[in-house]
C-alpha cells in the first residue's frame, strides 16, 4: 500500500511529461520511502532501474549491465559492457528517440567504487541532453555523500540536474493515513514511538493494542527496530560508539554543548562535528530562542522519534529485557509515556499552525515557528514558550501545548498571556493546545479576550481530515 508523497509524485510527472531531458537527484535518510517514490512514479512507463550495491566496480557494472540489456531483449543475459561509460552511453542513445527512466538507487555505492562515473555522467549529459529524451534518477541513502559530491558546487555533475528532491518522514496527518484501527490518541503515540518514517511505521500493527505494539518493536530483542538504531549508525558514521553516545547524552538531558561534552569525556570541537554529523542525519536538532541568534543559548535535542523513544527507554531497561522480562520493562516505561508524549504534541500543534497557513485560517501569516524560553525579568525565574512566530514586527503568536488527561483551566491560559507580556508586540494572538479541551472559565475568558485560539487534539484530526466530529471546546 502506498501512501502520500503526492507532492513529489506530481512535480516528477510534471517533469516526465516535458519530452526533453530531466535529471532528478531524489535523497535522503536510510528507510525514508526514497525507493518506494521511484517505484510508484515507475510505473506503466519504459525504466530501468539499477540498484548499486556496497561492491567493487566490476560487480556493479555486471549488475548495471543485466539491467540495461534485460530492459532491451527481455530476457536475463550475461553479457557486460567494457565500462559505465559505454554502459550509459548505450540508454543515452536508446532514449533519443523514446522517453526512458533510468534510475540508479543507491548511488554512492556505484560512485564510491568507480571514481570516474560523476565525470562520465557529466560528459555525456552534456554530449546528449539537446536531443535526448532520458529521464535520469540519481538516489541515495548517504546524504553526505549526495549533498557534497551531487548537488555541491564543486561536484562534477553541479550544473546538470533539473530537479532535486530532499525526502523528508511524513508528517502527523500522513501518519494517521496508515492506521485505520488504532484509537484517535493511540495515532499520536503511534507518531511518537516511531515517528514519520514509513519502514519503522509497517511494524506497528494497528489491530494490537498500543502496549503490546511497544512491548513486541522495542522490548523485544529479535524485532527489527530493537537494534536499527545501532545498525543505521554504523551504515551512516566511522565511529558508531561516539555517536551513540552522543545520542545517549541528549536523550538523558544533556542539551548544551558544554554538557555533552562533559557527560561522554570529549573535548567540546570534537563533540560539535559529530553533534553536525547528526543535524545532518536529521536524528539531533540544534535549536536557539526563537528570534535569538545562535549563541550561548543553542540546545539540542533528538528530532527523530524513533531515536528518542528508544534512547529514553531501551538502553535503561536493556538488562532486563534480554532477559525476556517484558512485562517488568513496560511497567517501567508505561507511567512516562504521558510525559514523553508532551515533546511530541508540541510538534503535532506546529504541523496544524503551519496546515492552517496554508489553507488561509492562521491567525497570522507568520514566516516561522519556534520556541523561545529565557528569563522573566520580573521574577527572576526561567520562563518558556511552546510556540513563538511573527509575521512582521508588531505581530505574533503564541502557543502553549498541554497533553494531559485533564482540562486545561483558565490558569493555563493567563500564565501564556503573561508570557506573551514580556514582548513588546502590539498585536498579539494566543493558541492554547489541549489533549483532551478546556475548564468553562478558560472558554469564557478566550471568548472575552477575542485574540485566544483555543484547539483541541480533536480539532487537529479534524482539520487534517482525520477526524470528521468537530470539538466543541475548539475554536479554528
Amino acid at each position: 500500500m502506498f501512501i502520500g508523497r503526492e507532492k513529489e509524485l506530481t512535480q516528477l510527472h510534471k517533469l516526465y511529461n516535458s519530452d526533453k531531458f530531466q535529471f532528478a537527484v531524489i535523497y535522503g535518510r536510510r528507510r525514508v520511502g526514497k525507493t518506494a517514490i521511484i517505484n510508484e512514479f515507475v510505473k506503466g512507463k519504459d525504466s530501468i532501474c539499477f540498484t548499486g550495491v556496497e561492491t567493487n566496480e566490476k560487480q556493479n557494472l555486471e549488475n548495471f549491465s543485466k539491467c540495461i540489456l534485460e530492459f532491451e531483449t527481455g530476457i536475463e543475459v550475461d553479457t557486460s559492457f567494457s565500462s559505465f561509460q559505454a554502459a550509459l552511453e548505450y540508454v543515452f542513445k536508446l532514449s533519443q528517440n523514446k522517453r526512458i527512466v533510468l534510475c540508479i538507487d543507491e548511488y554512492p555505492y556505484v560512485a564510491r567504487a568507480s571514481k570516474s562515473l560523476a565525470s562520465t555522467l557529466q560528459l555525456l549529459i552534456d554530449k546528449y541532453k539537446d536531443n535526448s529524451k532520458l529521464f535520469l534518477i540519481l538516489c541515495g541513502s548517504s546524504m553526505s555523500y549526495m549533498e557534497d559530491h551531487v548537488l555541491a558546487y564543486k561536484a562534477p555533475l553541479y550544473g546538470r540536474r533539473t530537479a532535486q528532491f530532499k525526502v523528508f518522514p511524513f508528517e502527523f496527518s500522513e501518519v494517521c493515513k496508515y492506521f485505520h484501527n488504532f484509537s484517535d490518541e493511540d495515532k499520536a503515540v503511534a507518531y511518537g514511538i516511531v515517528g514519520g518514517t514509513p519502514q519503522y511505521l509497517l511494524q506497528l500493527n494497528d489491530k494490537m493494542s498500543m502496549e503490546d505494539n511497544i512491548k513486541n518493536i522495542y522490548l523485544n530483542p529479535i524485532s527489527s527496530i530493537y537494534e536499527e538504531p545501532n545498525n543505521l549508525l554504523k551504515q551512516e558514521v566511522r565511529e558508531p560508539a561516539i555517536y551513540n553516545a552522543v545520542i545517549n547524552a541528549i536523550a538523558t538531558g544533556a542539551s548544551k554543548l558544554s554538557e555533552i561534552s562533559g557527560k561522554i569525556g570529549e573535548d567540546t570541537c570534537v563533540c560539535s562535528t559529530y553533534i553536525k554529523n547528526l543535524v545532518t542525519l536529521g536524528i539531533v536538532k540544534k535549536e536557539t530562542p526563537y528570534g535569538e541568534s545562535v549563541g550561548r543559548k543553542t540546545i539540542y535535542s533528538i528530532e527523530d522519534n524513533m531515536f528518542r523513544f528508544w534512547y529514553r527507554f531501551v538502553p535503561v531497561n536493556a538488562s532486563i529485557i534480554s532477559r525476556g522480562a517484558t512485562e517488568l520493562a513496560y511497567s517501567r516505561i508505561e507511567p512516562q509515556i504521558s510525559d514523553y508524549m508532551g515533546a511530541v504534541f508540541e510538534e503535532i500543534c506546529k504541523q496544524y499552525l503551519w496546515t492552517l497557513l496554508l489553507k488561509n485560517k492562521a491567525a497570522i501569516p507568520f514566516t516561522d515557528l519556534g520556541r523561545w524560553w529565557g528569563t522573566n525579568p520580573k521574577t527572576k525565574k526561567q520562563v518558556e514558550i511552546d510556540i513563538m512566530g511573527t509575521s512582521d514586527k508588531n505581530t505574533v503568536l503564541f502557543g502553549e501545548c498541554k497533553w494531559t488527561n485533564e482540562k486545561v483551566d483558565l490558569g493555563i491560559l493567563e500564565t501564556l498571556i503573561e508570557r506573551g507580556n514580556l514582548f513588546q508586540y502590539k498585536n498579539k494572538y494566543f493558541y492554547l493546545f489541549a489533549k483532551t479541551g478546556f475548564t468553562k472559565g478558560c472558554i469564557e475568558k478566550a471568548k472575552e479576550s477575542g485574540n485566544v485560539f483555543l484547539v483541541t487534539y480533536e480539532d487537529i484530526l479534524c482539520l487534517n481530515g482525520i477526524n470528521q466530529v468537530k470539538s466543541k471546546n475548539g475554536e479554528n
